[in-house]
């Protein structure tokens, strides 16, 4: 009798371990179905990668989230859906998202921009954009009588600034006035740029500037040097740029040597 109770005990005992362990794997059975534990993990690292912190209060919500979605599972899997072709269909396309998605990323992580690479783009960017900004003012219209029309109107005590607003073509900087944003001379088109580097601070153009998109009257407003931000506070948005633009590379590699027929 006594060795009867003992087996039960231990069967007990055995019974309770085993269930403990399950647990450990699982986070529930959903209708005689285990959920692991991993699935939970699974979609913490996947909410963390989109940026959004895992908190300690949310592993809850997670361990609903994922019950809840056996459930589903279960009862699209009861009704046959997963057996339709559009579902094959949309798995395939899935896959082939997450395998790209994985490739390149292992291909990033094995060929990282390098600070040399970063501080070289930076070098060929301070040479583009140093020396000096310029802000001015312009006028834009189609016929060149027009243009000598305004200069003249400007010289017998005309505002430029109202002129801008009414005449103007250009209707981003006419609306205020006809200013324009401070820019080195190289973001004008040629014409533009000699003719407002050349004028003193304050004088504006005394005959119209043409160039592809009419005649133009400027004034210079203001000139200064470029300032030209640190390496070390564009260091991020420069090592971004330059991975986008490996990639962009290694997959058109990937293109080129690939047989298609």
């Amino acid at each position: 009798m006594k060795k009867t109770m003992i087996a039960a005990l231990l069967a007990t005992a055995f019974s309770t371990m085993l269930a403990h362990s399950a647990l450990a794997q699982n986070i529930a059975i959903v209708n005689g179905k285990a959920v692991p534990t991993a699935r939970v993990e699974a979609l913490a690292q996947q909410i963390a990668k989109s940026g959004r912190p895992v908190t300690p209060e949310m592993q809850g919500q997670l361990r609903d989230e994922i019950i809840a979605r056996e459930i589903f599972m279960q009862e699209a899997a009861r009704l046959g859906l997963d057996a339709s072709e559009d579902f094959r269909v949309q798995i395939e396309l899935a896959r082939q998202s997450l395998l790209i998605r994985e490739l390149f990323s292992d291909w990033q992580k094995k060929n990282p921009v390098s600070d040399a690479e970063a501080k070289d783009e930076y070098d060929k960017f301070k040479a583009a954009n140093g020396g000096k900004e310029y802000r001015a003012r312009h006028i834009l219209v189609e016929k060149e009588a027009e243009a000598k029309a305004i200069i003249a109107s400007i010289k017998k005590g005309g505002k430029f600034e109202d002129i801008a607003k009414k005449q103007s073509k250009d209707s981003g900087s006419g609306a205020k006035g006809g200013e324009l944003d401070w820019a080195n001379a190289a973001s004008y088109v040629k014409e533009f740029s000699a003719a407002m580097v050349a004028l003193q601070k304050g004088k504006m153009t005394e005959t119209p500037v043409k160039s592809q998109f009419g005649y133009h009257i400027i004034r210079l407003e203001d000139s200064r040097d470029a300032e030209i931000p640190k390496f070390e506070d564009v260091k991020p948005q420069i090592t971004q740029q330059l991975t986008q633009q490996k990639l962009a590379k290694y997959q058109e590699e990937l293109r080129a040597k690939a047989k298609i027929e």
